[in-house]
């Protein structure tokens, strides 16, 4: 007799150790037992008795047992084992739910995550949890098509972030290009997506770059009204042209005042992870305006690790907006000058105004990459003296400007009295501090003499 839903609904079972079944025709019957409501079908399959799950009841109705039942009697017919059929869907299942975009890009991160500095392993994944998971995460990879891949990019240029939707486009490239060599895909479907997004408009980092402007800059900084540690990162921003993170991140164990040089060590440069753990430290030589600089701010903050600690707590650096905010107070606009800039500023008054300075070694001190041969050269010992005399110039060229007029740097003790000009003629000295304390005469053509306040 055929079971009805009133009965399924109520059967409680008896008690008995392996349960009572209850037939409902062609195979199928109910399964009761203390632990639930099992829906099970008999059959014979070459000549061997076989049982087939067919789920559990309520979630599996009588209804849709009996529709599982019929399933499988048509495999039967077609000299189909449902058993063996129903452990190929699952294993097809299995294998489908593995090749998910997101499981595959999830993968692929875990496998190389740990070549990965731990800031851009965190950014990649945090990227793709937030722009490409929901859209296309559940989706194999055969069945991401280029127009599939480019709706998601597309929702990420909506919100005007064209510089991330090509970010997210490569980070596809990546999860494709695995895919492929794992056998979960034979093709990307990101080479096709080739100029299909809105271009980057590429926006350089604000920077004054004529000599004019830079004087103007420098006493800017010497008239800073603020913070006397943000004076002091300002001032060494321009006189050390390093990336802003390594400026406000510098700590007193990298100076040596004996040896005049700032050593930053390989792990906080700018570098890929192996490069971080493999690579040498990057040395740069300190001028006499710098040390004096660093001196006057010793006994303020030298008691810490760090040269510009934060002011709410002196176990973070300094915050990363904290120049630029300097710089907008001064009265230079974000499109006018930012912390990045002094890099530019430096690397182009150098070219163009202080002849004899070799461009690789500007490029070594900046610690821009290099490739090539003599790439892997350039932060190595013999490169100091270049570095050397490159940051002395540099640092004289700085006050030149500072004051708006000619410094001269004389290798003897500096003092008052009277030069013969080259070009003929009596130049008057005289002697001023700079604001880091460094001592410039200035020479004045004719007249009496001049001195600074």
């Amino acid at each position: 007799m055929a079971l009805t839903d009133t009965f399924v609904k109520n059967v409680k079972p008896s008690g008995s150790a392996t349960g009572e079944k209850h037939a409902d025709g062609h195979g199928l019957y109910l399964h009761v037992k203390e632990a639930g409501k099992y829906w099970r079908m008999s059959y014979r399959h070459l000549g061997k008795q076989k049982t087939l799950a067919l789920g559990v009841y309520p979630a599996v109705s009588l209804a849709k047992a009996r529709k599982r039942r019929d399933e499988a009697r048509e495999l039967l017919a077609e000299g189909l084992d449902p058993s063996a059929a129903k452990k190929a869907e699952k294993l097809a299942t299995r294998v489908a739910a593995a090749n998910t975009f997101e499981a595959v890009a999830r993968e692929f991160h875990a496998t190389q995550a740990s070549g990965w500095s731990p800031r851009y392993a965190t950014r990649w994944i945090e990227r793709m949890e937030k722009d490409l998971f929901p859209y296309i995460g559940k989706l194999t990879l055969p069945a991401i098509t280029a127009p599939v891949l480019l709706d998601a990019l597309r929702k990420v240029e909506k919100r005007g972030a064209n510089e991330t939707a090509h970010t997210l486009r490569q980070t596809a490239g990546q999860v494709f290009r695995y895919g492929v060599q794992t056998g979960r895909c034979d093709r990307s479907p990101v080479t096709d997506l080739h100029g299909a997004l809105k271009p980057i408009v590429v926006k350089h980092m604000a920077a004054v770059l004529e000599p004019a402007k830079a004087g103007e800059l420098l006493r800017s900084i010497d008239g800073y009204a603020g913070q006397p540690m943000t004076k002091a990162a300002l001032a060494l921003s321009a006189l050390l042209f390093q990336r802003p993170g390594n400026i406000r991140q510098m700590e007193w164990a990298w100076i040596d005042f004996d040896k005049a040089l700032l050593t930053i060590p390989s792990q906080d440069m700018k570098r890929r992870l192996a490069q971080k753990i493999n690579g040498r430290p990057h040395f740069v030589p300190l001028a006499p305006q710098a040390i004096a600089i660093l001196k006057e701010l010793q006994p303020l903050t030298g008691h810490g690790r760090y040269v510009f600690p934060s002011l709410r707590t002196g176990e973070r650096a300094m915050s990363d907006n904290t120049i630029n905010a300097a710089l907008r107070r001064m009265g230079f606009a974000s499109e006018e000058m930012s912390a990045h800039g002094f890099r530019a500023m430096a690397r182009t008054l150098m070219i163009e105004r202080i002849h004899g300075i070799s461009a690789d070694v500007i490029e070594a001190q900046l610690a821009h990459g290099k490739s090539g041969p003599l790439g892997a050269a350039y932060d190595r010992a013999e490169f100091m003296e270049q570095r050397r005399r490159m940051m002395s110039e540099w640092a004289d060229y700085l006050d030149k400007l500072r004051m708006g007029a000619e410094v001269i740097q004389f290798k003897k003790a500096w003092g008052a009295g009277v030069y013969h000009h080259p070009l003929g003629g009596l130049l008057h000295s005289s002697t001023t501090t700079m604001p880091s304390g460094r001592l410039v005469v200035f020479l004045v053509p004719g007249g009496s003499e001049r001195r600074g306040s």
